[in-house]
């Protein structure tokens, strides 16, 4: 593992086996998310999967607001349903607000571990 710059929320981001992450507690969920598929519990393991929440607001061929997203940390299927997952350590309001959009526009309750 190799330690890089501390976020304003003091995780550190770490590169584990080429891959980058925002945190230890995000490299250690991937870990064990892969093992979990690797026996067959879960299946279609993705890994920042963008959800559009609102698209982007156009007046007269113009964009006068940007689209709103979603970025997972992990998706994959369980038992036949879509699961989205977020490891999260600060919550915020902007997330917070994410949260309830992904409910409203596709029915997902983020799992945060």
């Amino acid at each position: 593992m190799i330690y890089l710059s501390k976020n304003k929320y003091h995780n550190k981001r770490i590169i584990v086996n080429g891959e980058s992450f925002d945190s230890k507690k995000e490299a250690q969920r991937w870990a064990t998310l892969k093992i979990l598929e690797k026996s067959g519990k879960i299946t279609d393991l993705k890994r920042q999967v963008s959800f559009e929440l609102i698209p982007c607001q156009k007046q007269e061929g113009k964009i006068i607001e940007r689209s709103c997203s979603y970025k997972a940390d992990f998706t994959y299927e369980e038992d036949g349903r879509p699961i989205v997952e977020d490891a999260k350590g600060f919550k915020t309001p902007e997330y917070k607000i994410k949260k309830k959009l992904m409910l409203e526009r596709y029915g997902i309750i983020i799992k945060e571990v």
